[in-house]
């Protein structure tokens, strides 16, 4: 007995190996939210520190980006500029060991391709007597025995398989196929090999199809397409792509587009679904529907890329939409390829040999590496994405006319100097200049009259907008959280397509309200107050005086919770989100949580959320009634999201 506690104290590394689609990312990935739950839940009654972690590796990696991501993850807060300190791979093994000696920890490491690779992250990795655990996965069986544990993921079993296959296309489960689609049914699972990617992508595409009268032709049709399939043949990734080219082949040519832009991401990286989308937007990817705005087209393309799994979800938010999602491995590979045999995308600096094109249309830049980026070409670049690391290599950017999408997220390097150059760029659709150096909005901007998004949250901006923003009359997107600071501008409600608004502000008041509840077709606003108004001991009334006659989703931001909402507020919202420091500082400001969530009419789901979580059991329970019988009250009735109190964390912790 006591040798197996011994044992339960020790570092175990256990490793997850099996062929490309089997699915080996995503059990890492569910025991990992398993176990960091119930990590979570101990470390609260016990006296050590725990973190987590879950980094991709892929084929060529960068053992430092590894690191840095690493210990970002570890520890948001402490290495929070780890990206940009210059250390090695030696001092960043040395800080992840420091850091990692002395508390349990839960690390993944996701697609390993070489010993090598995984014995430096091994080394980084302290032995202690925490009862820490280390997960790996990897294709490779030599990688996958140097773990304590291997796993040996196979493929589906045909009873497995079949289960698979319908529930995706009949959408139920024990649902089979009607007699005359059994035979070529399973002919096509034979060929999937009992691969999940294969089997589901196979369905997603002939779930679009099963009530037309001609089915069984087109089954048999995408069956022969199929090749050998992945039954009884050594070349699996030769042809894994060949089935993934048939499900891409059926897509329309809105949606090929679409797809093949996902190539600009980096392996494993995880892509924002509002990015993306308005990334297309910005494309001219979508098009406008009548009574529909480009956005919500968007995501109907998004979705539709999800149903047909070709793309994967990562995160989901509070109302089960898809907030997150990435592309596997394989999938990533045939989108590349296409891309480069039909010079969609250009990518310089990445993993794969640099090849330029005469006339180049996308063009991304990952990583620095030496020599200049040629000129030669440049002139028909209609789409360009920097990244900060490979700045450097960037000509002049008025040396790019027609560009419609300039990405510079987190490029430090561009400040007020680059103003000039970008303000001449007349055919910008979308300019995210997040996290860049730039500290004011120059009164040319007015000259950039086509853009759509614009996105300068986190740069610190110091000056208020100039006048001529007004001239921005497609602006759809505005992100300026954590950048500029100032009361609304009153001719920001004559923004007649602004869609999505996030703001930070110094105090809230009536006038800020007024201003924004009168934008017409705003959709989606975000409110980030600084600090409560001085003085204030009544909450702001939010009701038919302040419109939003469109808006559906709301997050306010603050320390206190200064809005109370009254019959006929907001209309046609559908999400709340509200964030607070804590429920002291809203008590001693205002004495209640009486906040009127009853007269949000549209109401589906709130989220209740404190940053400090200092709050007594009693002050959040009293806090949960308040808004619960709110939502009681409320004819929508609401789903409630309510941080635990200590006596729910307690309950968790003796039940796990």
């Amino acid at each position: 007995m006591q040798g197996d506690e011994v044992s339960n104290r020790q570092l175990k590394v256990v490793s997850i190996v099996g062929l490309g689609g089997l699915g080996k990312t995503t059990l890492a990935n569910a025991v990992y939210e398993k176990l960091k739950e119930k990590f979570n839940i101990q470390k609260k009654n016990q006296q050590f520190d725990f973190s987590a972690a879950f980094v991709s590796v892929s084929l060529n990696p960068s053992m430092e980006k590894i690191f840095k991501n690493l210990l970002y993850q570890l520890d948001k807060q402490k290495y929070e500029n780890i990206n940009e300190a210059t250390w090695g791979e030696a001092q960043l093994i040395s800080e992840i060991r420091a850091f990692l000696r002395n508390r349990r920890y839960l690390i993944v490491t996701d697609d390993i391709w070489d010993k090598s690779v995984w014995e430096n992250i091994k080394y980084a990795l302290p032995e202690n007597e925490y009862g820490s655990k280390v997960i790996t996965t990897t294709r490779i069986l030599d990688v996958a025995q140097q773990a304590d544990d291997v796993y040996r993921l196979e493929p589906l079993s045909i009873v497995d398989s079949r289960k698979l296959f319908y529930q995706r296309i009949y959408e139920a489960e024990n649902k089979s196929p009607p007699n005359h689609l059994v035979e070529i049914s399973e002919k096509v699972l034979g060929r999937c090999g009992g691969v999940p990617l294969a089997i589901l992508t196979i369905a997603s595409l002939l779930s679009s199809k099963k009530g037309r009268s001609h089915t069984h032709e087109y089954w048999s049709k995408v069956y022969k397409s199929m090749g050998s399939g992945l039954d009884n043949s050594h070349d699996d990734v030769k042809n894994m792509r060949r089935i993934l080219s048939v499900s891409y082949s059926d897509l329309p040519p809105h949606l090929k587009t679409c797809i093949l832009h996902l190539s600009l991401y980096p392996e494993d990286y995880e892509i924002q679904t509002e990015e993306l989308i308005w990334k297309w937007v910005g494309e001219g990817f979508v098009k406008n529907e009548q009574g529909r705005s480009l956005y919500e087209e968007g995501e109907d393309y998004f979705n539709e890329l999800i149903n047909k799994s070709l793309v994967q979800p990562v995160k989901f938010d509070n109302a089960n939409k898809v907030c997150s999602c990435c592309v596997h491995d394989m999938v990533r590979d045939l989108i590349t390829s296409l891309s480069t045999e039909e010079n969609f995308l250009t990518t310089f600096g990445g993993q794969q040999p640099v090849y330029l094109p005469g006339k180049i249309r996308r063009l991304s830049i990952h990583t620095c590496v030496e020599g200049q980026l040629p000129t030669i070409g440049l002139t028909h670049v209609r789409s360009l994405s920097v990244s900060s690391p490979a700045f450097c290599l960037l000509p002049a950017l008025s040396g790019f006319p027609v560009l419609r999408v300039l990405d510079l997220t987190d490029c430090k390097q561009v400040d007020n100097n680059h103003w000039k150059d970008i303000c001449s760029l007349f055919h910008l659709r979308y300019l995210n200049l997040k996290g860049t150096s730039v500290t004011k909005i120059p009164q040319k901007i007015g000259n950039l009259q086509f853009l759509q998004v614009l996105d300068i949250r986190s740069t610190r901006i110091e000056e208020e907008l100039p006048s001529t923003f007004i001239q921005l009359t497609r602006l759809l997107l505005f992100h300026m959280l954590d950048s500029i600071t100032f009361a609304v501008p009153r001719w920001m409600c004559s923004m007649s397509f602004l869609f999505s608004l996030s703001i930070t502000l110094e105090t809230l008041g009536e006038e800020d309200l007024q201003v924004l509840g009168s934008i017409p077709s705003l959709s989606e606003l975000l409110i980030q107050v600084k600090k409560p108004t001085q003085g204030r001991d009544k909450r702001l009334h939010v009701g038919s005086g302040y419109p939003f006659p469109c808006l559906t989703r709301f997050i306010f931001k603050s320390d206190t919770m200064e809005l109370r909402f009254e019959r006929g507020a907001m209309q046609s919202l559908q999400s709340l989100w509200l964030n607070f420091e804590d429920v002291q500082d809203t008590l001693l400001q205002f004495g209640d949580f009486i906040l009127g969530l009853e007269n949000l009419s549209s109401l589906e789901h709130i989220y209740v959320c404190f940053r400090k979580g200092n709050d007594t059991a009693e002050e959040m329970q009293s806090v949960r009634n308040s808004v619960q019988k709110e939502m009681d009250m409320n004819r929508k009735k609401p789903i409630l999201m309510f941080p635990l109190t200590l006596e729910e964390v307690t309950i968790l912790i003796h039940t796990s």
